[in-house]
This record gives C-alpha cells, structure tokens and sequence, in this order.
C-alpha cells in the first residue's frame, strides 16, 4: 500500500500548475520537497538535479510538465505543446487532424486557472466553452468564459485535484506521478540523481538533460526515465504492474539495462508487459482488417539516445494509466507502489561497466 507520505506529496504537487513552457514556479516547489528530504539541488535550463550522497550511484529521470493552454491574444488561448514546441500550423505534418479532433473534445467545459509563470501566483479562474481549428490560422483555439482580461503570454492550467477510489489514483497524473516517486525516493533513503526535466510536451526536454551529461556526464551515462503509458481501458491497464520497452520510434534502447529490469520483475513477482511489442501485436490486428497501423510512440529517452551518439543509453520504466492526457487519468496505487519498490532495488545495484565519476553539484539557484 502506498504511504501516507507519498500520497500528501502527491496531492501537494498536482495542485500546483506546471504548463509545458510555464514550469519555473512548480521547479520551485519540488525545489522545496527535495531539500526538505535532504537533497542537493541545482537548477539549469530547463532541468533542476537533485542529488544524494552518491550521485553516481543511480540516475532516474521525469518529465514535469503538464498540458495546458496558453493565452495568445485578447481572449484566445491556444494548446500550449503546440505553441512551446513551436507547431504554427497543426494542419501540416506535425500533428494530425484526428488528434486536433480528440484535443477539440477531451476539454469542453473544463474549468482552468490563470497563473503568473515565475511565482506561480493566480490570476483568475474560467471555464472552457469551446474549442476549433481556426481555418485563417490553421490552427486550434480555445474560448474561456470568465478570462477575457488575460494577457498574451500567461499560460493557463486545468484545476486538478488526487482522487482515490477503487484502488486507483486519478488526476492529471503524466507525468507529477513519477515527479512524486522521485521526490519520495529521497524520504527512503535515495543517495543517487534524480533529473526533472520542462517540455517534454513539447518535444524538447531531452535538449536541456543531453546538455548536462555533455558537461558533466561520465563514460557510461545509464539513465532510467519514469513515465506513465496509456491503455485504452482499466481492464487493459490492470494486466500488467509495470510497463517496459525495447525501443521507441526514435531508437533502441540498452539491451543490458532493459533485460536487468526484466530479470528484477520477474525475481520480485512484478507483472510487466513490453509497450513497443504489444504495440506491434496490436498493429498486426490493425493492418489485418484495413485500419492505420499505429506508431511506437516517441519518448524522452528515446530522443536523448539518438541524439547523443553514445553518449547516454539506459530504458525507461512507466506506469499503466487509463484516459491519457485528461483530468481523469488514472493509475493503480498498486502500479505506483512497485515502481517504487523496483527503483529502490535498482538504487541499490551496482552499476554496469565502468562509470567515471559525477561531480557532486552545489546548490545554484536561479
């Protein structure tokens, strides 16, 4: 069973807003809960490090930010992962149109918040009351009752809140969830690196982390990234404890490190599935009875090794959620509860192949 702990972190940290491009003031609060848990913490562009006595012991990493919109003229607000990532016309191949169609339905009448980006401080509240592809722009636009007088510039967040029923924890949890298991990591005993990296929404999170391991990375950089993976329903979700993956439509990702998590859910009893071969089964099916085969998906660790030539590999470990991306994603607390478990134990492993050491960082904050 989760802890008490965990769970008031986690309430804490899905109140507060962190729209992807809008991050610094929720930087600010982890800031807070890792130094409170005895941390060292350093922040960098679009990164905050935290560390333990043994930082080259373990490296985890989450992506903190959140979808949202963000206000780009006198009462028009527009999906902020599109604007951070710079997407100025959704019609071309950057996003599809079936998924400007989903995003036009997932958040009709949902209430939201303006926030100021630095402090984090609120501005006003609103409901959503429409949302459609503007044919001039090409491009999708929200209308909010209750705004009008925001500024250009002021990103605004969905209200949120931990609900818990049925043994399931429900919210906009991708990705605070695995920001939350990091953070409490530190409450048991975590001595290693913990990245939380800003726009991974957006596409660009795996620029800021490849630039630290540039700068202070050693020789075998094994980085493990924590997210969450969408089922399309609870029973799908329940299947599995923990989900794994091989590779990702950008790369593959380190055999060694991925068949080690294998072998440790299997001594431990984690039940585990393989996202890109269940995505491929899934795709047989597909192609078989004429429909659009579907992609492997791009994620931050993928991104990172293909990018860095060699220079960081690792895989990733994400929990099975359901309703991707709205405030009623939910996870089993049973899920959150073995990632920890497995974190730990990994912590707690000695690493593979020779690693120079990481500089342990000061306290730097900007």
């Amino acid at each position: 069973m989760l802890s008490t702990e965990f769970i008031d972190l986690l309430k804490i940290l899905i109140r507060h807003p962190c729209v992807v491009g809008a991050e610094h003031s929720f930087f600010r609060v982890i800031q807070r809960e890792l130094e409170e848990r005895g941390a060292k913490v350093t922040w960098y562009d679009g990164l905050l490090v935290a560390q333990g006595s043994k930082p080259n012991s373990a490296m985890f990493s989450a992506h903190i930010d959140r979808h949202g919109l963000i206000c780009t003229g006198p009462n028009e607000f527009q999906y902020a992962a599109f604007v951070t990532g710079n997407r100025t016309d959704l019609l071309n191949n950057a996003v599809s149109e079936e998924l400007m169609n989903k995003i036009t339905e997932r958040f009709e009448s949902e209430p939201v918040f303006a926030y100021e980006p630095w402090s984090g401080a609120y501005l006003g509240n609103g409901v959503i009351n429409n949302a459609s592809i503007c044919e001039f722009r090409n491009n999708l636009i929200f209308e909010i009752d209750g705004l009008s007088g925001i500024v250009a510039g002021t990103p605004i967040a969905f209200k949120d809140k931990l609900s818990i029923a049925d043994g399931r924890l429900e919210g906009q949890l991708d990705n605070v969830i695995s920001a939350a298991v990091l953070i409490h990591l530190f409450s048991l005993g975590f001595e290693g690196t913990a990245f939380f990296t800003a726009a991974e929404e957006a596409g660009k999170s795996w620029r800021y982390l490849l630039e630290w391991f540039r700068r202070f990375g050693g020789s075998t950089n094994r980085l493990f990234v924590i997210d969450t993976s969408p089922f399309p329903d609870i029973e799908a979700a329940n299947e599995q404890l923990l989900v794994l993956r091989e590779k990702d439509s950008n790369a593959s990702f380190n055999e060694e490190s991925t068949r080690r998590i294998e072998e440790l859910c299997r001594e431990n009893d984690f039940s585990y599935v393989y996202k890109d071969r269940y995505i491929e089964n899934t795709n047989k099916h597909l192609v078989s009875i004429g429909k659009q085969a579907r992609s492997l998906g791009s994620t931050e660790l993928g991104r990172i090794v293909a990018a860095s030539h060699g220079l960081v590999d690792g895989t990733t470990i994400q929990i099975p959620t359901t309703d991707y991306h709205t405030m009623e994603e939910s996870a089993s607390w049973q899920s959150v509860d073995t990632l920890i478990r497995l974190l730990m134990i990994v912590a707690k492993e000695p690493q593979y192949g020779p690693q120079e050491t990481v500089p342990r960082l000061t306290t730097d904050i900007s």
